[in-house]
């Protein structure tokens, strides 16, 4: 008898979750969607912060300290000994990618002069940052 108490008392909290994630998806069902409208000039800072304030409800200070917590967290995924990517879900992929070190070349043609050659200097090796476009981010802009 003790086994199906204990067997009980696991499925009892499996069933709790699944009602209280259904709760948290209706509201977001509930949101009207709203018409989006072309920006014509790139917005600064202030003006971003302005506009999610206003359109989130929250206080310019609140949305200035999500997107500092925003830029922090994309700093600790791209660092150096890090994962090295980090997703804004549907949005946009920030990657790193290791370059290695080239060697010094003689004697290259060069591409600007033909018929001229000219001296490659040897470069370190470096760790660059890509950001590619999400499927979400590429339907916006072909919209």
């Amino acid at each position: 008898m003790a086994v199906k108490k204990k067997a009980a008392a696991k499925a009892a909290p499996k069933k709790a979750a699944p009602k209280a994630s259904a709760k948290k998806a209706a509201p977001k069902a509930a949101a009207p969607a709203k018409k989006l409208t072309a920006v014509k000039e790139a917005f600064t800072k202030t003006q971003i912060v302005n506009t999610l304030a206003e359109e989130t409800g929250l206080s310019k200070k609140e949305v200035g300290a999500v997107l500092d917590g925003l830029g922090g967290l994309v700093e600790r995924h791209v660092k150096k000994r890090a994962v090295g990517s980090f997703t804004l879900p549907g949005l946009l992929k920030i990657k790193t990618v290791k370059k290695p070190a080239t060697k010094a070349r003689k004697g290259v043609p060069n591409p600007f002069k033909p018929g001229e050659l000219m001296d490659v200097p040897a470069k370190p090796a470096k760790t660059v940052v890509k950001v590619l476009p999400l499927k979400k981010l590429k339907d916006m802009a072909s919209s």
